[in-house]
Formats: C-alpha cells, structure tokens, sequence
C-alpha cells in the first residue's frame, strides 16, 4: 500500500515524498484509516514502529480538512519532554506544506516563551500533563472546541504516575471529541483507563508479545562477576570499531552520571541524559548526539523514553530492567527503520530473576558472549540469592585492577536463566 491509498491531502503526501516516506508502516496501515474516520481509537505496537506517524498525519488530515476554524483542534498528550519535542518535529515535518499552526509545551522551558506561543492561538498543542494543566488552571488552555484528543504512550504516561492528570483532562474534553490512544503494550491500567472516557474504540494490535518485533536486533548477554567486572566489559565494548552510536542505559539518575564521567575520563565521547538535568542542557546534550560530538549517551529509563535518534548501532544494558516490557523498549531504540542494531545486556548474578522474566516474555534466550581477558569466573545460578544490583559497591565500575583471567576450572557461564540449565561452550567475541 502506499499512501496515496489512505487519501490524505496532496501537501501532505508531498511532505511524506520529500522525507523518503514511500508506503505506511502496519501500524499506520492500520490505524489511520480508523482515525480519519473519525471513530475513538486503542493502538499498540512496539517501539520503532512509526507510531508517531500514525496519529500525527491523521490530525494534520483533520486541519487540512476544515481550514475556516480558529484556536486549538487537536491535543496531543505525551509522557516525556523528550517525546513531545519528537511528535513536534515530525509535526511541523509532515505538515510543511500545509498552514498547520502547532506548538509543543511542556515542563523546564520559560513560561514566557510558551504564553506567547500560546497567545497566538495555535490549532494543534503537543504537552507534557503538568504544565498543561497549570496553563489550563490559569486560563492560558481552552479545551471546549478539541476535535481529536491523542495519548501517546498512555502506558508510560500511567506508570510515571500521571493517571490523575490524564484523567483530568480527560474528563474536560468535549462530548463529542475523538479519542486516539497510542501505547507499546496495552496492560490492565491501561485498558482501565480506555475503558473510563473512549466509547466503542477501534483496536490495533500489534505488539501482543516480545516476540512480535527487533527482527533485526541482534541480542547478546556478557555475565559480570561484579560491578567492576561491567565496568570493564562497558569500556570494550565502548572501544568497538563497530560500535558508532550507543545509548547506555543505567539503572539510576546517579549512576547514569557516573558512567558518563567514567567513560568521560577514558576519553570517550559521552555525556549522561537524565530527569535532574535543565531542559536547555538536555536539548544541547540530544542536538551534540545527533551532530556526532557524542558518540555513546548514557541514559535512565524515563529521560530515554521517545529519543530519536537515527543511527544508534548499539543500545547496552548497563543495568538490567526489572520490566521486561521496559526491556524491549530500550533495545528498540536501535535496529531502526530497516537498519540492524545491536542489544547487550551486561547481567550479574543480582539480575538473575529479571533476565529469566525478559527470557520469557519475548520468547527466546538470549546469546551469551565472552571477550578474552574478560571472561566470567562463575556461572549464573537459579538458586543463588544475591542484594540487588542497584547496591553499589564504593569502588566505581571502571577500577584500576588489571584485567582477571578466568579461575582454573571455573564452570563455564550458564547459557540463559530457569529455562536453560546448561549449554555448550559461549560464543566468544573478538577483541
């Protein structure tokens, strides 16, 4: 199918040919005919796979539809800063050509910049809950005349805690307002949360599992004896002629800032992204990323969370999730638009329980690797009780101890968690 096929406004496919779009993803296959029908719509499909797109290019629809209308038409609600600064760029992308008016608001910017935007009454708003609702109380937002409410990762949105917000406006959107809920994984509060304030919605499924995506990221797992053995491992990997942009994912806000120094003072290019950071060193820290002055960008879970970045050949797992949905929305910021990537998890015996849950829930085992030099002097164990990764030790994970071969008869690392209880020989990696 192209899109042509979807009957959308010549500007529009115009602006879609210039960015090298030629045909829909399934998901925009799927769900933009439902949303220029006008029905209330439930989408769910993994990371990478062009949601964005797909609701953006509806709304643009409904503003080229009915040009004569004044003041705000469409509201997108998203969960990050980083996310919302995303659907705005693809925004003002797709509709180049059109006179489309959209503005993006959200929390760490000068309120004065965003009340003159606002002022100038533009048809479409992309926002983060909170400061939307602080202009809404403060009589800067009217919602009586939205045409189309869209929740862009609404799974997100409630486990970061924003279920009272988004209920909130929700609950002041106009009776006859079409509703268009996007997520990667649609679990039980999201679901409650549809239920409450869409009426009949169309469903678009295509994340049911793990299994449904990142054919071409290629997963591998390094077992770590402690946290200066990942240390160690981090900085190989880091020093890879095949590694040309990475996102590190750590556990905390302090860790993400200490890998950054770490990786800093090995002279790696690298910088810490994360939610204590101001809104303009967070900016500068993307824009250096996709400009090529930051070659690996270390990262916690919510600060990562709608990045685009094109080119990202590796994502690492400094720090293993603890949910396994979160997991595989890391590793999709990698093998993206037809590109092949690279996903490593760097796993303790502390990880254990996490690893054998993302085992299971995208339904194969991942590939355990060995660099020389660096191999693993124990094996992961089912049975073994160990304090959680995130006690750090005092010694950060870079220390000056030389390289320690594996110990005489060591067994060998155990390929996989509960479902695997032994293997043959690892592959091991070049050096």
């Amino acid at each position: 199918m192209s899109f042509e096929a979807l009957q959308l406004a010549p500007p529009i496919l115009k602006a879609l040919s210039r960015c090298g779009h030629d045909s829909p993803t399934p998901v925009q296959r799927e769900a933009i005919p439902i949303a220029l029908s006008g029905k209330d719509l439930i989408a769910s499909a993994n990371t990478g796979t062009g949601k964005t797109a797909a609701f953006v290019l509806p709304a643009l629809q409904k503003l080229f539809d009915d040009p004569s209308k004044r003041g705000l038409r469409i509201l997108v609600l998203s969960p990050t800063r980083e996310l919302a600064e995303q659907i705005a760029r693809a925004t003002s992308k797709y509709g180049r050509y059109t006179k489309a008016h959209s503005v993006a608001i959200y929390g760490g910017m000068p309120f004065g910049d965003q009340i003159r935007a606002l002022s100038q009454s533009p048809e479409m708003i992309i926002a983060t809950p909170g400061r939307l609702i602080d202009h809404i109380w403060r009589g800067r937002i009217n919602l009586s005349n939205v045409e189309m409410f869209i929740l862009d990762e609404a799974d997100r949105m409630l486990d970061m805690g924003f279920i009272e917000d988004v209920e909130f406006v929700a609950d002041a959107m106009p009776e006859q307002c079409q509703t268009l809920l996007f997520a990667a994984t649609m679990n039980p509060a999201t679901t409650k949360l549809a239920q409450k304030f869409m009426k009949d919605p169309e469903r678009v499924d295509l994340a049911l599992d793990g299994k449904v995506t990142h054919d071409k990221i290629e997963q591998r797992l390094h077992i770590t004896d402690n946290l200066q053995h990942k240390g160690r491992i981090l900085r190989h990997l880091c020093s890879g002629e095949d590694l040309h942009r990475a996102i590190v994912f750590s556990a905390t806000k302090k860790d993400a800032d200490m890998l950054a120094r770490q990786l800093g003072s090995e002279g790696f290019g690298v910088a810490a992204l994360h939610g204590d950071m101001t809104q303009s060193v967070r900016n500068r820290t993307m824009e250096n990323m996709r400009r090529g002055k930051i070659k690996i960008l270390v990262a916690t879970d919510v600060a990562a969370r709608g990045i685009d970045i094109t080119g990202v050949s590796h994502v690492i797992n400094f720090d293993l999730p603890r949910s396994a949905e979160d997991y595989v929305n890391r590793i999709g910021r990698t093998g993206r638009a037809s590109q092949s990537g690279v996903a490593i998890s760097l796993v303790s015996q502390a990880d254990f329980e996490y690893l054998d849950r993302i085992e299971r829930y995208i339904g194969q085992n991942l590939n355990i690797e060995v660099i020389p030099g660096l191999e693993p002097t124990r094996a992961l164990s089912a049975g073994k009780k160990s304090r959680p990764s995130s006690a750090r030790g005092k010694k950060p994970p870079f220390g000056r101890r030389r390289n320690r071969p594996a110990a005489q008869g060591a067994k060998p690392a155990v390929q996989g968690a509960k479902a695997r209880a032994a293997s043959p020989r690892p592959k091991v990696s070049g050096a």
